[in-house]
């Protein structure tokens, strides 16, 4: 190597136009085999409808983290 030369390494090659995320694809919620999902981790209809995505508006905040004691 000569002197006050780097080594250089492979970077990434910059894009200046706008990246577009994958587009997820619409699902279901009513397809046999998420009904079949949902019988099992739901325990009534307001947990089946917080599950999907949908609460609702007087539903009680999560928590972050786990007290421990």
């Amino acid at each position: 190597m000569a002197a006050g030369k780097g080594k250089k390494g492979k970077g990434r090659v910059k894009s200046f136009g706008k990246k577009q995320k994958p587009k997820k694809p619409e699902v279901d919620i009513l397809s046999p085999a998420a009904m079949l999902n949902l019988y099992y981790i739901a325990h009534n209809v307001a947990d089946c409808l917080y599950l999907r995505g949908y609460p609702w508006p007087g539903a009680p905040k999560g928590k972050k983290g786990k007290n421990k004691v």
